[in-house]
């Protein structure tokens, strides 16, 4: 049967052959998924020559051929030495680095950053990140009772150089002059001039009268 108005077949066969020949030759592709020209991955078609990364492996790339698909993994370079905060979004292969610099006790630093976490440390941060401190070294104070300043490292002997009297610590006396610390007890402080001075000696050098007896502090009576 043909119906009224419509071109004969051998016509519509021939229109349909030459417009598939004209897009042949303008590059299109027809090739059915699963057939040569074509590569299924991510759930979609990608045709001969498409790159495209693997949606479950975003440091996968692949790239679509004639014989299948070619994949390779992206090598992720190193992050600085110096990086502190690094960051690994979903949709990267790579981890990121957000801030380069020292982490000193909890204190962020920038590289090159000299700065004083206390009184007694003079630091510096490197540029391989780490915070390198120089520590004070204070002498031993010449006295028993030193006191810290806000602002100062070492202590510092507000009442002079001192001593203890003896191992029971009760009772301390100045340096310099012997000083009579009862009427049979003759002691002095080491000085600068001893052996082993501060070094752990904190107890004055004392010497007793013989057959001496220390008086006894007169007790008023009402």
């Amino acid at each position: 049967m043909v119906f009224r108005g419509s071109p004969p077949l051998e016509r519509r066969i021939r229109t349909v052959v030459l417009a598939l020949l004209l897009c042949a030759q303008a590059g299109f592709g027809f090739s059915v998924a699963g057939q040569d020209g074509t590569c299924e991955a991510n759930g979609s078609i990608y045709f001969v020559g498409e790159w495209y990364f693997l949606e479950s492996d975003h440091c996968t790339q692949c790239e679509c051929t004639s014989e299948g698909s070619a994949c390779s993994r992206t090598e992720c370079t190193s992050l600085p030495a110096a990086c502190i905060h690094v960051s690994h979004y979903p949709s990267d292969c790579c981890p990121r680095c957000e801030k380069i610099g020292c982490e000193y006790r909890g204190v962020v630093y920038d590289l090159g950053q000299n700065f004083q976490p206390s009184e007694c440390e003079q630091c510096t941060c490197d540029s391989d990140g780490i915070a390198r401190c120089l520590v004070a070294d204070c002498a031993p104070p010449p006295c028993v009772n030193p006191n810290y300043q806000p602002g100062k490292c070492c202590p510092e002997c507000k009442e002079g150089p001192n001593c203890y009297v003896n191992a029971s610590r009760s009772q301390v006396i100045p340096a310099g002059e012997p000083i009579w610390v009862d009427s049979c007890t003759k002691c002095r402080c080491h000085d600068g001039q001893d052996a082993g001075f501060w070094e752990g000696n904190r107890l004055a050098s004392c010497s007793r009268l013989k057959n001496c007896t220390p008086e006894q502090p007169s007790v008023n009576k009402n």
